[in-house]
C-alpha cells in the first residue's frame, strides 16, 4: 500500500510539473504576442505598455498575496503534518530500499533468461523470415539450375522456355536481391550463346547435307525405281491374271512357272525395299528444327528464314555446276543427278515439316532456275557424247531423275522434252554406230551366194532373213541361196537397230502411236542414210570388182524385199496396224533402188575401164601391107572375158544384164574407133585397115551371138554400126556413092562422119607418100592415087561446109 501511495505521489508531482511547464509556456506565449503587438503599435504605445504593465504587476501582487492568506493555514497544516509522518516515511525509505534491493537481487536471473527468451525469439522470427525468403528464391534457384543444366545438355530450345519462365514467373519474386540481378544480367549472354550455338549447329548441319546429297539423292532415286519397277511387276500380274487361260491354251507360259517367276520377283523387290534407307534415316533434321524454333523464341524468325534461303541458293549453285568431265562416264551424269535430287529432297521434306521455313513458291522458283540450268548443262554436255549406250543410261538416268521429282511434287514437263532433243542425238549416235557395224559387215562377206549343205543350215539361214523362194526349197543339198552372207548380218542389225531405238522410246510416258512414229523415222533414217551411204561408199571402193557389184544388186534386191517383214516386225512391237492414216511407211525401196542403180551404173563405169585395160594392150602394125588372116589376140582377150562377165549377169533383172551388155558393146565400139582417129597415129595402111575390120567382124560376131538373151533382132549388132559403115568404106572404096548419097536418109554409109573419113584417108594418103606404099600401083591404078586426093579434097569441102553451115 505504501508503494502504492509513493507512487501516487510521483505521478502527482510529475503532473504538476508538467501543469506549471504548459502554464509558464502560455504565459510566455501570451507574452510574446503582447510585446510584439508593442512594437507594432505607435511609438507612444510603449509609455502605455509599462503603465499597464505595472498594473498588471500588482495586480499579479495582490492575488498572490490573497492567495498566499487564503493557504497560509493549510500550509502550515501540511507541514505539521509531513513532520508527523516523517519517521514513517524514513521507516518506509528503508523498507523500500531493502525491498527493491530483494527484488533486484531476485530479478537478475529472470532478466537473464529474458534477455535469453528474447534473443531466442528474435532468432526464431530471422529463421523464420530466412526460411520464407528461402523458400520463395528455392523455385528460382532450381529453375536457374535447370537452365544450367539444360544447356549443358544442348537442350537450347528447353532453355529458352525456362528462361521466359524465369523472367516472366520467377524473378518478379526475388528482384530485390542481389543475385536475382546477376541472373537477370546473365539471360541476354546466355541468349546470344544459345544464338551462336544453334547457328553454328544449322551451318554443320548445311555442311553436312551438301557432302550428302548425293547419297540422299541415290537413296530417293533408288525408292522412285523400286515403286516403278513394283507397279509395273503388279501391272503385269494382273495381265497375267486377266490373261491366264489364253496363255495356258495357247502353250506360251505355264501358269505355275509364270506365277512362281513373279513371286519370287517380287520378293526380290520387297528385300531391296527393305534395305533402301529412307531420307530421315539419312539425315538428321534435328538442327533445323532446334534452330528454327530458337529463333521463333528469340523473335528472329525472319533472320534464320533468310539465312537458310540464301545458304541454300548457294549450296544449289554448287550442285548445279557440273564437272568438265561429267560426259565422259555415266558415273559422272549419277553423281550429278543425284547430288540436285538429294538438295531438293531435303528441300521438300523442309517444306513439310516446317512452317513458313520454306514456302511452296520459294522451291518452285528454286526449281525452275535448277531446271533452266540442268536443261543447258544436259544440252551442252550430252552432245559430246559419242557412245550409243551412254546417251541410253543418260536418258535412263533423266527417266528415274524425272520420276523421282515428280513424286515429290516438281513439275518434269521440260525434261522430258529435251529428252527428245536426246533422242534425236540418241539416234544419230546409233547410226554412227551402226555405219561402223555396217562397214565391218560389208567388209567380212564374200560376195558369193551363201552355200548350205543341210536342212540345219538351210534352217539357220531362214531364221535370220525372211527368205521365201518355192524352187530353191525344192531343190536338194548341195543348194545355194542367191543373196550373200551379208544380206541376213544387215537384216538382223536393223532389227537390232529398231530394239536400241525402242530402248530410248521406253519410260518416255509416249502413246503407242508415237512410239511407232519414232521408231519409223528413225529405221527410215538408217535406211536412206547410215545404209544407203554405206552401200554407196561399197560401191565406189576400188577393189569392188564386177562380181561384187553383181552379187550387191542382187543382195539390194532382197533386202527390199525384206522392208515389207521389218514394217511388220514393228508393227507387233507397238501394235500399231500399217493401215492407220498417219503410219509412217518404211523408205527401203527408194534406198536399195537408189543403191542398185548406183551399183549399175558403177558396173557400167567398171565394165568399161576394164574394156580400156584390155584396149590399152592392142599392138597393131598400123604400117603392114597385109593383115595376119586372124582377129587380134587383145581383142579374142576381151571377147573371152565379156562372155564370162555376163554369164554372172544371168542372176542380174534382164533389164541391167541388157544395159550392160549393151554400153559395153559401145564403149568398145566408140574405143576402137578412136583408136583410129588418135592424133599420135599418123599413118595407117590399107593391110592395118583390113586387120582391124577383122577385129571389129569378131565384136560384131560376139554382139550376134547374144551374150545376155532378151534381145530383139540385131539391137546389140547396132553398137558397132558406125564402126562398120567406116571399115566397109574403106574396104570398097565406095567413095562415090559416099559422096554422093550424103545427107539422105537412105544413105549406105549414113553413120559415116565427112570429119572422120577425112582424118583416115588422111593418114591412109600421108602413108602412101611416106613408105611408097601405092608404088606398085603406079603401073596399074595410078588413077586411085588421083582419086584419093580428089576424095580428101571433097571431104574438106563438105566438112568446111558443115562447120559454116553450124
Amino acid at each position: 500500500m505504501n508503494y502504492l501511495l509513493s507512487f501516487c505521489y510521483m505521478i502527482d508531482a510529475v503532473l504538476g510539473l508538467r501543469i506549471q511547464q504548459e502554464t509558464k509556456q502560455t504565459q510566455t506565449l501570451s507574452f510574446l504576442y503582447t510585446f510584439r503587438s508593442v512594437y507594432d503599435d505607435q511609438p507612444n504605445a510603449h509609455k502605455k505598455f509599462m503603465e499597464k504593465l505595472d498594473a498588471c504587476i500588482r495586480n499579479h501582487d495582490k492575488e498572490i498575496e490573497k492567495m498566499c492568506n487564503f493557504h497560509h493555514q493549510g500550509f502550515v497544516d501540511a507541514i505539521t503534518e509531513l513532520l508527523k509522518v516523517r519517521t514513517d516515511a524514513e521507516k518506509l525509505k528503508v523498507q523500500v530500499t531493502d525491498t527493491n534491493r530483494r527484488f533486484q537481487d531476485a530479478g537478475k536471473e529472470v532478466i537473464v533468461h529474458t534477455e535469453d527468451i528474447i534473443r531466442c525469439r528474435i532468432q526464431q522470427r530471422n529463421i523464420t523470415t530466412v526460411v520464407e525468403k528461402l523458400q520463395l528464391c528455392l523455385p528460382v534457384l532450381e529453375m536457374y539450375s535447370k537452365l544450367k543444366e539444360q544447356m549443358s545438355a544442348k537442350r537450347y530450345y528447353s532453355a529458352l522456355k525456362t528462361m521466359e519462365q524465369l523472367e516472366n514467373v520467377y524473378f518478379p519474386w526475388v528482384s530485390q536481391y542481389r543475385f536475382c540481378q546477376l541472373m537477370i544480367e546473365n539471360l541476354p549472354k546466355l541468349r546470344e550463346d544459345i544464338k551462336e550455338i544453334s547457328m553454328s549447329d544449322l551451318k554443320d548441319f548445311l555442311e553436312s547435307i551438301r557432302k550428302h546429297s548425293d547419297k540422299i539423292g541415290e537413296t530417293a532415286m533408288k525408292q522412285a525405281q523400286h515403286q516403278k519397277t513394283f507397279n509395273v511387276s503388279l501391272q503385269k500380274k494382273n495381265k497375267m491374271k486377266f490373261g491366264k487361260n489364253m496363255y495356258i491354251n495357247h502353250d506360251r507360259i505355264p501358269e505355275e512357272r509364270s506365277e512362281t517367276v513373279l513371286k519370287h520377283s517380287l520378293e526380290e523387290e520387297d528385300e531391296n525395299e527393305e534395305e533402301v534407307l529412307t531420307v530421315q534415316d539419312l539425315v538428321d533434321f534435328s538442327p533445323v528444327y532446334r534452330c528454327l524454333h530458337i529463333y521463333s523464341v528469340l523473335g528472329d524468325e525472319e533472320t534464320f528464314e533468310n539465312y537458310y534461303r540464301k545458304q541454300r541458293k548457294k549450296q544449289a549453285r554448287l550442285v548445279l555446276q557440273p564437272q568438265s568431265n561429267m560426259h565422259e562416264t555415266v558415273d559422272g551424269y549419277r553423281r550429278y543427278f543425284t547430288q540436285i535430287v538429294g538438295f531438293f529432297v531435303v528441300e521438300d521434306h523442309i517444306l513439310h515439316v516446317t512452317q513458313g521455313l520454306v514456302t511452296r513458291a520459294y522451291t518452285d522458283e528454286l526449281w525452275n532456275m535448277a531446271l533452266s540450268k540442268i536443261i543447258a548443262v544436259l544440252r551442252a554436255h550430252s552432245s559430246y557424247c559419242t557412245d550409243p549406250d551412254l546417251v541410253l543410261e543418260l536418258k535412263n538416268l533423266i527417266v528415274i531423275f524425272a520420276d523421282t521429282l515428280q513424286g515429290y511434287g516438281f513439275p518434269v514437263n521440260r525434261l522430258f522434252d529435251l529428252l527428245f532433243e536426246i533422242r534425236d542425238q540418241y539416234n544419230e549416235t546409233l547410226l554412227k554406230k551402226w555405219a561402223g557395224v555396217f562397214r565391218d559387215i560389208f567388209e567380212e562377206d564374200n560376195y558369193s551366194p551363201i552355200p548350205i549343205v543341210n536342212e540345219e543350215e538351210y534352217k539357220i539361214v531362214i531364221s535370220k532373213f525372211p527368205f521365201q523362194d518355192p524352187d530353191l526349197e525344192k531343190q536338194s543339198f548341195p543348194k545355194k541361196f542367191p543373196m550373200s552372207q551379208s544380206v541376213p548380218h544387215i537384216y538382223i542389225q536393223v532389227k537390232e537397230f529398231i530394239y536400241a531405238s525402242l530402248k530410248f522410246s521406253e519410260s518416255l510416258h509416249r502413246s503407242s502411236t508415237e512410239i511407232d512414229d519414232m521408231l519409223r523415222k528413225s529405221t527410215n533414217l538408217l535406211l536412206t542414210r547410215t545404209l544407203s551411204s554405206c552401200l554407196l561408199n561399197l560401191i565406189r571402193k576400188p577393189h569392188i570388182g564386177l562380181t561384187e557389184l553383181v552379187q550387191i544388186i542382187i543382195n539390194t534386191t532382197h533386202l527390199e524385199q525384206a522392208c515389207k517383214y521389218l514394217e511388220d516386225f514393228i508393227t507387233n512391237i507397238t501394235n500399231i496396224s500399217q493401215e492407220t492414216v498417219h503410219t509412217t511407211r518404211l523408205y527401203g525401196l527408194s534406198t536399195f533402188k537408189d543403191a542398185r542403180h548406183a551399183a549399175e551404173g558403177e558396173i557400167y563405169t567398171k565394165l568399161n575401164q576394164k574394156i580400156d585395160e584390155f584396149v590399152q594392150l592392142a599392138d597393131y602394125d598400123w604400117t603392114m601391107s597385109e593383115p595376119d588372116g586372124r582377129a587380134s589376140g587383145y581383142l579374142m582377150d576381151l571377147i573371152n572375158f565379156l562372155r564370162s562377165i555376163f554369164q554372172v549377169f544371168t542372176h542380174l533383172p534382164g533389164k541391167v544384164a541388157q544395159t550392160a551388155c549393151m554400153s559395153a558393146c559401145q564403149h568398145l565400139s566408140t574405143s576402137l574407133t578412136q583408136m583410129l582417129l588418135d592424133s599420135e597415129l599418123k599413118q595407117i595402111s590399107m593391110g592395118a585397115v583390113q586387120q582391124f575390120n577383122l577385129d571389129v567382124i569378131q565384136c560384131e560376131l560376139f554382139a550376134s551371138s547374144e551374150p545376155v538373151p532378151g534381145f530383139q533382132g540385131d539391137t546389140l549388132q547396132l553398137a558397132f554400126i558406125d564402126l562398120r559403115q567406116l571399115l566397109d568404106l574403106f574396104m570398097v572404096w565406095d567413095w562415090s556413092t559416099y559422096l554422093a548419097d550424103y545427107g539422105q536418109p537412105a544413105s549406105k554409109y549414113l553413120r559415116v562422119n565427112p570429119n572422120t573419113a577425112l582424118t583416115l584417108l588422111e593418114k591412109m594418103k600421108d602413108t602412101s607418100k611416106k613408105n611408097n606404099i601405092f608404088a606398085q600401083f603406079r603401073k596399074n591404078d595410078r588413077d586411085k592415087q588421083k582419086l584419093i586426093e580428089t576424095v580428101v579434097k571433097q571431104l574438106r569441102s563438105l566438112v568446111n561446109g558443115m562447120s559454116q553451115h553450124a
